[in-house]
């Protein structure tokens, strides 16, 4: 392999390409939800582009924090920095390069507010995400979260702000990238494990607490179909193809919880790879154009209407109770927490009026300052 070609494969493995790809898919898929009758394609070209570019610094930065657990591991052994064709300068300014650029695109093409979404990915990608996951198997759920940004990132472009509809499609990326990621967790336990990092997989023995993990994220993810069309951004059809998509995601989940295995978690993540490009194609079918006319209170008003009186009057009592149980809590950590009284109990009258043996001691006070602002006032 020639010396430019090799350079290339390096850059391409640095940038996890196949990954960046994905993003930029769902980043297109929020352009084009959140788009009205007419989708501008440069601009969606140009959003793409900037969302690459961003994207492939995140990747980069990750593997440059690191190199000495990316050696360890034999799916990421041969990567440029573990395997020593690239130093971490030559990383760190392919970084740059991308990350300045995707940015710059995004804010002279789309606007602030997506190039300001792709700043706060990277920083939440390589500056919290990558440390955390040799730290806490919370690390998985804050990477779900880098995940729905994209789809915001598009949104923002063609809308110019972020609505209802936008968390839509943000809450699916979150949501399904839970039991994708921890198939694959599971998958690699022991590559994982060998190279540091802290999974799910790595303190469930059984695979039982990882699989139902995977189940309940799946179970989140159904209604997104629903919420899409309640949104208005996308037609009744969606809805139905989205549940199916969805009970397969879910079926897989229960297989890989009823008999947690690297043939189950194998098929449940090769279901999750299906699930995605299938959502995004169908909601690129089925869209409407969006007139951005819903609204949180509306969007939640549309939701509740499809809930039974019964279910409703049921979740009114539940948030009743909550709400008391706040209060209650919440005044007890008043009079435990602030011991100055008009500040727990109000500026009553009864706490601040004062005794009388307290009235005639301020009735001599004033007096006597009565008298000596009269002796002052003598010539």
């Amino acid at each position: 392999m020639s010396g430019i070609k090799r350079l290339l494969q390096d850059y391409k493995q640095l940038s996890k390409f196949k990954l960046s790809s994905l993003v930029v898919l769902t980043a297109s898929a929020g352009f084009v939800a959140a788009s009205g009758e007419h989708i501008d394609y440069a601009k969606l070209g140009w959003t793409c582009l900037g969302t690459l570019g961003a994207a492939a610094c995140a990747n980069t930065l990750n593997q440059v924090y690191e190199v000495a657990n990316d050696r360890l591991m034999n799916r990421t052994c041969n990567r440029p920095l573990p395997a020593g064709r690239m130093g971490r300068l030559h990383a760190l300014a392919f970084a740059a390069v991308c990350g300045a650029s995707g940015l710059w695109i995004l804010n002279e093409k789309a606007n602030g507010l997506t190039a300001g979404l792709g700043a706060a990915n990277i920083l939440l990608y390589a500056a919290i995400y990558t440390p955390l996951k040799q730290m806490t198997i919370a690390n998985t759920w804050v990477g779900a979260v880098v995940g729905a940004i994209p789809p915001l990132m598009g949104w923002a472009s063609a809308a110019g702000e972020l609505d209802a509809g936008s968390a839509v499609l943000a809450a699916a990326l979150f949501f399904w990238q839970m039991p994708h990621f921890l198939a694959l967790a599971w998958m690699c336990k022991a590559d994982y494990m060998a190279g540091g990092f802290r999974m799910l997989s790595m303190v469930d023995a059984t695979g039982r607490r990882t699989a139902l993990a995977a189940l309940r994220h799946s179970l989140y993810i159904a209604p997104i179909g629903l919420l899409a069309v309640l949104a208005g951004f996308a037609s009744e059809p969606f809805a139905w193809e989205a549940a199916a998509l969805s009970a397969y995601l879910v079926y897989g989940s229960a297989q890989f919880a009823r008999t947690p295995s690297q043939a189950s978690a194998r098929k449940l993540f090769k279901g999750s790879l299906l699930y995605l490009p299938l959502l995004l194609v169908a909601l690129g079918v089925h869209r409407l154009p969006n007139q951005h006319n819903v609204d949180w209170d509306t969007l939640s008003g549309r939701v509740l209407d499809c809930v039974p009186a019964e279910a409703r009057l049921q979740l009114g009592r539940a948030c009743a109770v909550l709400e008391g149980a706040a209060a209650q809590v919440s005044d007890r950590l008043v009079e435990n927490n602030i011991k100055c009284p008009s500040k727990a109990y109000g500026d009553s009258e009864e706490l601040h009026t004062p005794r009388s043996g307290q009235q005639q001691d301020q009735g001599q006070q004033l007096q006597a300052q009565s008298a000596e602002e009269q002796q002052k006032q003598k010539p």
